[in-house]
């Protein structure tokens, strides 16, 4: 069970990521920002992202879950 609820924290923290890069204008850092290069880095800056997000979120459930243990 811990390991689907990571699978779909995961993925839904890339694709909170996704949504939340769509916003952001790449002509300042990319010389095409339509091209088929800009919308590979914009999945990888998503997947690193939300990534680094999910793990966060799945670290502090854990940490908050031994703390029971602690006060017991």
């Amino acid at each position: 069970m811990n390991g689907l609820m990571s699978i779909v924290v995961t993925l839904l923290s890339i694709t909170f990521a996704w949504y939340v890069i769509q916003e952001i204008k790449l002509d300042a850092f990319v010389k095409r920002p339509r091209s088929r290069q800009a919308r590979m880095l914009q999945v990888l800056l998503a997947i690193v992202l939300g990534h680094g997000f999910a793990s966060f979120i799945l670290d502090y459930l854990q940490w908050s879950s031994m703390l029971r243990w602690f006060v017991e």
